[in-house]
Formats: C-alpha cells, sequence, structure tokens
C-alpha cells in the first residue's frame, strides 16, 4: 500500500471515530445531556477533525512524491 493510500485510510479510520462522536454529542444534546460532557466531546471532536487534516495533508505530500 502507497503512502497516500495509507494516509487516506487512516484519515477514513478517523472520520468513522468524528461520525461517532458527532453522533453521540446530538444524541445528549437532545436528551439534555451535562454540558461539560458536551464541552469534552466538542474538543475530542476538534482534536480528531485537526488529526483527519493532517492524514490528508501526508497523502497529498505522498501523491506529490510519487508514492
Amino acid at each position: 500500500m502507497t503512502g497516500s493510500n495509507e494516509a487516506l485510510q487512516r484519515a477514513e479510520e478517523l472520520l468513522e471515530r468524528l461520525r461517532v462522536r458527532v453522533d453521540g454529542l446530538e444524541s445528549a444534546a437532545q436528551e439534555g445531556g451535562d454540558v461539560d460532557v458536551a464541552v469534552d466531546t466538542l474538543a475530542e471532536i476538534a482534536e480528531i477533525a485537526k488529526e483527519i487534516e493532517g492524514e490528508i495533508q501526508r497523502a497529498r505530500q505522498a501523491a506529490d512524491a510519487g508514492g
């Protein structure tokens, strides 16, 4: 598997984690969940989004390098 494919696969895995966190946040909001938990979940979502961005950048760099 090439470097760009590996980075894209990792980004897809992270995207799934992000979707799970967003779904959990939406469920908690509908149930009137704890604000502190919501803030923590939003922080996790932001961190996962940063990781996805990093993987996409790695995929671009690998593709540009021919890998």
